[in-house]
C-alpha cells in the first residue's frame, strides 16, 4: 500500500532525482522561469512553493533549511530579500505552468514553469490629481511689436 508516499519518481534513482530537483529549484529561483517537461514541472512546483514559504517565514531556521536545499547563497539571498516580500500577501500558488507543445525527439509534453508576478508588487503609473494639469505649461505667445504711426 502507498500510505504516506508522495511525489513522482520519474524513472530515476533517489540520489539522481534529489540532485535534479535541487538544480531545478535553484535555476527557477535564479531565473524565475525555466523550460522543462510537464511531469518534472508539476513536481518542481512543490519544491519551489516550499522554498518561497520558507522565505516568507524569514527566520534563521528557515534560512538554514533553504541553504540545505538551494545550492547558491546568492539565490537564497534573492529568495529572502526579493521574492519573499513580493509574495507576502499571497497565501500560495507562486508558480504557473504553461504548456508549450511537444519535444521533437521523443514527443514529451513540454512547458514553461515560472514564478507569477504579483500585481501589487509592480508599481503602477501615478495618476494626475484632478486639480493638476497633465500637460506641460504653455508659454505666453509673443506679442507683435507696436506698429509705427502712419504719416
Amino acid at each position: 500500500m502507498r500510505h504516506g508516499v508522495s511525489g513522482r519518481k520519474l524513472n530515476r534513482v533517489t540520489s539522481h532525482r534529489l540532485a535534479m530537483f535541487r538544480n531545478m529549484v535553484t535555476s527557477l529561483l535564479r531565473h524565475e522561469r525555466i523550460y522543462t517537461t510537464v511531469p518534472k514541472a508539476k513536481e518542481l512546483r512543490r519544491w519551489a512553493e516550499w522554498m518561497i514559504t520558507l522565505g516568507k517565514q524569514g527566520d534563521l531556521h528557515a534560512k538554514r533549511q533553504a541553504l540545505s536545499l538551494i545550492q547558491e547563497k546568492s539565490v537564497v539571498y534573492k529568495l529572502f530579500e526579493d521574492l519573499a516580500p513580493r509574495y507576502q500577501s499571497r497565501p500560495g500558488g507562486y508558480t504557473r505552468i504553461v504548456k508549450v507543445g511537444f519535444r521533437r525527439g521523443d514527443a514529451s509534453p513540454m512547458c514553461i514553469i515560472e514564478l507569477v508576478s504579483d500585481a501589487k508588487a509592480v508599481p503602477k503609473k501615478a495618476k494626475p490629481t484632478e486639480g493638476a494639469e497633465s500637460k506641460a505649461p504653455v508659454s505666453p505667445q509673443p506679442t507683435a511689436p507696436p506698429e509705427a504711426p502712419a504719416e
